[in-house]
């Protein structure tokens, strides 16, 4: 394994909202009122970017992702003064992406246009529902038409954008999902994230379960639904909860999917990068807003660490590629981890003998009965 040879990414955590949401176990907190942060905020990004310049061992990143919490409520300047700051310390490739998250009651044409200005040339809108009614049960503080608006300035700003869609909402019938998907392609975004509404632990959705969440058997025909509904329309369902237009598919996405490396920065970022030596180090910073930005400052943000064990790195590598639908060739195990397929012969042989992958084995890639029982096979590689 050479390090050199693994793909780079960068990701960036902005961590406030205007509001949490009741369903989200993401590191996000409510901005208070009257506050900006982003000056102070990006000073302990760029401060904080600048310690992972070694662990690039000079390659160049491919991708940069702004993810939060709601990273629109970044002001343009402050953005381009990080991402000047990427330029100057890394190198990128000439088509390098650059995604920025948005949320429609956060956005208005003239932040959307310098934002494209300043370099983000894909754009990531949490949309979650078209449907009045089921956005005020997930308290969202956009409506519909705040989202047609938004995506309709997305649209004249933006040729490659994704809109974040969600289904198992509480008392969501099959015609309801059936709407939101129409809504969605009729969009003509580029890219689509369909995702299931679950419970995560530590969220207000998990300690009051609303009512009305769909029954196993709904929510497998919601699933279905989706994917065939989304395939019809041109879109290429390549990940779990991913669906692009040809040659739209994330590419930072894709760069974890497929077990590349990543710098991180910003409040509870993680990093995972390969060593020269081929070890796996993984990071994770401080994840209250406050400290971060203080240990930044100081020099090192850093509140975790870890060298992923050889033990380990089986699960992990398929906790990933698995979730890709064509999964990824053989060798890629030998090129992204200290592994080779005689170590997980005996594992592989297991899922073969539960059906959940092909034999003979020609990619490391779910069945179409392992798609469908994802998690069990991925348990297999611990």
């Amino acid at each position: 394994m050479k390090s050199t040879d693994i793909p780079l990414s960068l990701y960036v955590h902005w961590p406030w909202c205007v509001r949490k949401c009741p369903y989200c176990d993401f590191n996000s907190h409510a901005l208070p009122s009257n506050q900006d942060p982003s000056h102070e905020y990006v000073d302990a990004l760029i401060a904080d970017l600048k310690t992972s310049v070694e662990l690039a061992q000079n390659r160049p990143l491919i991708s940069i992702f702004i993810g939060g919490g709601t990273p629109s409520l970044i002001q343009p300047c402050e953005l381009d003064r990080f991402l000047s700051a990427v330029s100057a310390n890394f190198s990128l490739t000439p088509n390098i992406e650059i995604t920025l998250e948005a949320n429609p009651g956060t956005v208005d044409t003239e932040h959307f246009h310098a934002y494209h200005s300043i370099g983000i040339n894909r754009l990531s809108m949490g949309i979650q529902s078209f449907n009045d009614e089921l956005l005020k049960r997930l308290g969202r503080i956009h409506n519909s038409k705040e989202a047609h608006r938004a995506i309709q300035i997305a649209q004249e700003t933006f040729d490659n954008f994704n809109l974040d869609v969600m289904f198992a909402l509480p008392c969501q019938t099959l015609s309801e999902l059936e709407f939101e998907l129409q809504e969605a392609i009729r969009c003509q975004t580029t890219h689509l994230s369909f995702y299931q509404l679950t419970l995560e632990p530590n969220t207000i959705f998990a300690k009051h379960i609303p009512k009305g969440i769909p029954d196993t058997d709904t929510i497998e025909q919601m699933q279905d639904l989706v994917a065939s509904t989304l395939e019809s329309a041109g879109f290429d369902h390549y990940e779990v909860s991913g669906y692009a237009k040809p040659g739209r598919h994330c590419q930072h996405n894709l760069n974890y999917w497929q077990f590349g490396d990543y710098i991180a920065c910003g409040a509870g970022a993680h990093s995972k990068i390969t060593l020269k030596d081929g070890k796996i180090l993984r990071q994770a910073r401080y994840r209250q807003p406050v400290s971060y930005m203080q240990h930044a400052i100081r020099g090192s943000a850093i509140a975790r660490k870890r060298i992923v064990d050889k033990e380990e790195q089986a699960f992990e590598f398929m906790l990933n590629v698995l979730r890709l639908r064509k999964g990824v060739a053989l060798e890629l195990i030998s090129e992204r981890t200290d592994l080779s397929l005689s170590d997980i012969s005996e594992n592989i042989q297991k899922a073969q003998n539960f059906g959940l992958m092909d034999n003979p084995l020609k990619r490391f890639v779910a069945s179409d009965k392992g798609w469908n029982f994802l998690s069990d096979l991925q348990g297999i590689f611990l």
